[in-house]
Parts: structure tokens; C-alpha cells; sequence
């Protein structure tokens, strides 16, 4: 169902029977680990026009995995991340 570097890859895949007999598979809800809590790997400081995307991409090797950083500094906005140049940017140790 998504891809193995998703962040609802490792979710549980639950099913659901409607009042009508339909059944509906889902995932179950992923929580937000605390950013503190993860194993750091770099920090980096904002500077004027850098993007997540970009800085995805340089530190971890994909800039789809955006998500990770942004789990790693409490945020639920990519657009926050990269909002403050001089800002420092958490980025965590990839845990597949």
C-alpha cells in the first residue's frame, strides 16, 4: 500500500466491516515521536532560501523523506521548518 520508506509503511494494516457488509482496510494512526527523543545525526542552520526538500536530499539522500526532519524538530508544517534563516534544523538518524 505505500512505499518502504513511507512513514505509514511499518503502520498495521486493520480492517473495518461496515453496518452494510463493506469492509474497509486502513492503517492504524501514527504518533508523532518526540523530536528530542530521536537520535541525531546533524544539525544544520537555516540560511536564506535553503529549502526542505533540498536539505532532505543532501543529508539523508532523498528529499521525500522530509518528513523525518520534520518529526525531528516537533513540526507538523513542512513549510515551518525552513521558515527563520538562522534557525538550527534537527535532522535525525533514519530508523527503517
Amino acid at each position: 500500500m505505500f512505499e518502504p520508506t513511507s512513514r505509514y509503511a511499518s503502520l498495521e494494516t486493520v480492517t473495518l466491516t461496515l453496518p452494510d457488509g463493506r469492509v474497509v482496510a486502513y492503517k492504524r494512526r501514527r504518533f508523532l515521536p518526540s523530536g528530542q527523543e530521536m537520535r541525531l545525526l546533524a544539525e544544520v542552520t537555516v540560511t536564506e532560501g535553503d529549502r526542505l526538500d533540498l536539505l532532505t536530499a543532501r543529508t539523508l539522500g532523498d528529499p521525500e523523506q522530509f518528513w523525518r526532519v520534520c518529526d525531528a524538530n516537533d513540526v507538523l508544517n513542512p513549510f515551518d521548518v525552513m521558515e527563520e534563516p538562522g534557525a538550527v534544523v534537527r535532522i535525525a538518524m533514519p530508523e527503517f
